[in-house]
This record gives C-alpha cells, structure tokens and sequence, in this order.
C-alpha cells in the first residue's frame, strides 16, 4: 500500500478543472486522461450521475469525492448488456471494496467511515463502451468537498473582517498554526513583493521592507511539501499577529474555500523553497491561484525563497520531470531537452515580461538565464538573485536589494543581439544589459531607473569558455 499511500499524496500532480472562488464543480462526464489516480476526476457528488467509457482493454477511469463524517454509500455502475465492468473503492491508505460480479448495474452499499479523500477505480472485465456512474450518500453539506480538524492546529474561529469567518478546514489538508486563530483586520495600502534567492533566509528583507507594511497582521505559509518551520521565525521576526502553514498538496485543496480565504485574508502570503513545478502543478489554474494574484491588487505583501521567488515572474523556469539545467548545457541548444519554460501562473505587473532565477551565482545560473531569455519574446528582463539575498519591489517597481549577496538583472536595448537562437544551435547571445545590485542598491524594474553603471555581457555556446565578458564581475 505505500506506493498507493504515495499516489494519493501526490492526488492530481498534472491539475484537475474546477470552479474559482472555491466552488468545486460536481463532475458528470470524465475526461480523459484520468487513467491514473494521480489524474482523477472529480468531485463526484451525491446522487449526480457521471458518464464515462472504456475505450480499450487496457483503460480504467478514476474518480474522487471527500468525506469527514461516517457515511453509507451506494455505489452503482450501469453499462450495455454486452460489457463486464468493475468498480474499486479507496480510501487514502487501502482498498475497502471491490465490485466484481457479472451483474447489471454493478451496485453495492459500503460504509466509509470520513478519513477525507476517496477515490473510485472503473475497470473492464469484457467489453468496451460506455457507462454510467452514480454514489449516493455523500454529504450534501459539503458540495462533495472536504472539511474537518487540522493538523498542527484547531481548525474552528475565525474573524470577523470583510470576509467574514474562517471556513471548515477541509480533511487531509495539513496545517500549521503558531499565535491568534482569529483574523485581524489590519488597512493596507501599501503592500509589495519579495523575491529571495534560497539558502539563508534574509532576516534584514522581513524586519525592513515586510513588517511596516503588514502592522502586526496575518501571515500565511504556503507550500506542496514540509512542515512549520518558517512559522516561529516568522511570527517573532514580523511581530504577526499569526503564521499560518497550509501544505496545499493537491488541486482539489487549492480550490477549496478555507485556502482561498486563508491567502485572501493575510497581510503577507510567503511561497517556501521547495518545487515550482510542483506549485505550479497544483496550483495552477485553481482558486488560489486567483487569490495570489490579488494580494498585491489589495495592499499585500506576496513573496518567496527559490521555487517560491521563480514563480512570481511571467515566465516561469519549470524543469517538471526532467533534470534541472546546469548553464553549461542551457547554452548548447536554445530547445535543449532540460529547458522548459512556463507561463500564465501570476500575472504581477512588476514581473511581466520578467524571468527570475535563484541559487544564481553559488550554481553559476547566468549562462542558463541568457539561454531562457535569447529563446523568449523580445523584452525579455532576467533577475538573478543569490543565496541569502533579496531584492523587494513596491507596486511602482522600485526594487531595493538586501542581504550578504548580489542581484543581477539583465536587459535587451538596441545593442543587444540575438545572434544565434534558432533551436538545435548553441546560443549566441551578445551586448546584453547586466546590473549588478548590491545590499541598498535599487533598481526600478518598470522604469529600469537605477544609479548602477550596467556592463554590457552575453554568452557564445560555441565555447567551452562560453561567457562573453566575466557576467558575475
């Protein structure tokens, strides 16, 4: 059962549609591919009928819904006379039923006794064609999305701000709470967004340019994977109100209505180090997506470290299932096979038409970043942040660096060649704008107003010394 254990963990990696704002869609019809649980469709809901087919052999369709309470299920599964098909119910750690006679309809009742996420598995014995599915007995309350206790935490309070109280925390969802569990309201108008480059967080970016502007508010955590860690550091560093942890793990959770209004009713919403693959695999598309975005519409401060700060740009370096790439490969072929690049995650005005890279000059990134932005539309701004630096940018661009490293971000002006950049060459990619920031150096990433002199760089991947021009210096 662990590998199983594991898929569901890991339920919808690739994103499941549903309705925004919360409001989950009750499925009627699958589609495909929802050949793997991972991949399920969903939610069912009591009573609503649900048309599928097996188109071959080796087809299966799955499903999924969530229950808290105990509850008694009907389960039926209609097909043509000619067809033996079969149904398998899950919960997030076993098989509780198998339906496998010849009857027709293949129905049975089953007792389930509320853990959270069930999955439904619809198999061929014989035949193929089309079936209809229906499960009676799920909580109607719920509109077939999932609610209950928290991990780390009480799930019940909530204040009384302009989004009213704190909904149910929907079972599975992971939390973590450190200080008050009620909301406070606090007027923001300022707000801003943070982008740190991994390792050592930077205590001087939070104490500087993050707790003037939350006034001892609401901070939430987000992440696919972890545990509380930034919660006590965050709390007494920001003098927060709360810290919050939400391990947002699967789409159905980044739909439901207690993460959306967790990130809708914070003063600060930070994204940890972890996968921005992953982040963007389950966030992607949902409820709290449309909640990110609007942090900085509202007066909040957003941001993140690593995978949390590549997310923030327009353009999004998503390396899902394939190998990270080193700059040494990037800049041998501008569609090499470790390149993918990613869009239409957020869409903060300060990072349109931007890039981020992380980790920059401890993993010599700079090589790899002029190869994204040489095979981007033209405009194309990168921002390479090291380890243990920041850089914070309010809402008119103004970005103010922090922190024991450096920041480089990189421009195209009427200089700049893209010399070679057709796929299957190496990149040549010459006079590239590099500004060099340091600790209190700013840069206005709309305006590109800055007292740093810029140096003029770029790359040759005809070379093995491919750097034009020593980037980092």
């Amino acid at each position: 059962m662990g590998t199983r254990y594991l898929s569901v963990l890991l339920f919808s990696l690739f994103g499941v549609g549903f309705f925004s704002h919360g409001a989950q869609a009750c499925v009627s019809a699958e589609s495909e591919s929802n050949d793997a649980e991972s991949d399920a469709d969903g939610p069912v809901c009591s009573g609503q009928i649900v048309a599928g087919k097996i188109a071959n052999r080796r087809d299966q369709d799955w499903y999924y819904f969530n229950i808290d309470t105990p509850s008694d299920l009907d389960i039926t599964l209609n097909h043509s006379s000619g067809d033996d098909f079969d149904w398998h119910l899950y919960d997030v750690s076993q098989r509780l039923y198998s339906a496998e006679t010849g009857n027709r309809p293949e129905s049975a009742s089953v007792s389930v006794g509320g853990s959270g996420l069930y999955t439904l598995k619809v198999t061929r014995h014989s035949g193929r064609g089309d079936y209809t599915l229906s499960v009676d007995g799920i909580p109607t309350d719920t509109g077939g999305s999932s609610s209950g206790g928290s991990s780390g935490g009480s799930s019940g309070g909530g204040g009384d701000c302009e989004l009213g109280t704190r909904p149910a925390k929907p079972g599975g969802l992971t939390r973590y709470i450190s200080g008050s569990e009620a909301d406070v309201c606090v007027n923001q108008s300022g707000g801003g967004l943070l982008v740190m480059g991994g390792g050592s967080d930077v205590d001087a970016a939070f104490t500087r340019r993050v707790e003037p502007l939350i006034d001892g508010g609401d901070v939430v955590v987000l992440r696919t994977s972890g545990s509380d860690g930034y919660n006590d550091y965050l709390l007494g560093l920001l003098n927060a109100d709360s810290v919050e942890t939400l391990i947002v793990d699967r789409p159905q959770h980044a739909n439901d209505a207690y993460v959306e209004w967790a990130v809708r009713s914070a003063e600060f919403v930070w994204i940890a180090g972890g996968d921005q693959s992953d982040y963007l695999n389950q966030w992607q598309g949902t409820a709290l997506q449309q909640a990110l975005d609007a942090v900085l519409a509202r007066g909040g401060v957003l941001g993140g470290t690593s995978a949390g700060a590549a997310v923030q740009s327009e353009y999004i370096y998503d390396p899902d299932g394939v190998l990270g790439a080193y700059s040494s490969e990037a800049v041998t072929d501008l569609c090499h096979e470790y390149i993918n690049i990613s869009t239409g995650f957020l869409s903060t005005a300060t990072m349109q038409s931007v890039i981020v890279d992380t980790h920059f000059a401890e993993r010599d990134r700079m090589g790899r970043l002029m190869a994204f932005m040489a095979g981007l539309p033209a405009g194309i701004q990168g921002v390479g942040v090291d380890e243990a630096t920041s850089i914070f940018f309010t809402p008119d661009g103004n970005g103010v660096v922090d922190g024991s490293g450096s920041v480089y971000v990189l421009l195209e002006d009427g200089q700049t060649s893209r010399t070679q950049a057709q796929c299957g060459q190496p990149v040549v990619y010459e006079d590239v704008l590099r500004y060099k920031l340091d600790e209190f150096d700013q840069f206005n990433i709309l305006t590109g107003s800055t007292s740093v002199t810029p140096k003029r760089i770029g790359i040759d991947g005809r070379s093995g010394n491919f750097y034009i021009n020593q980037p980092y210096q």
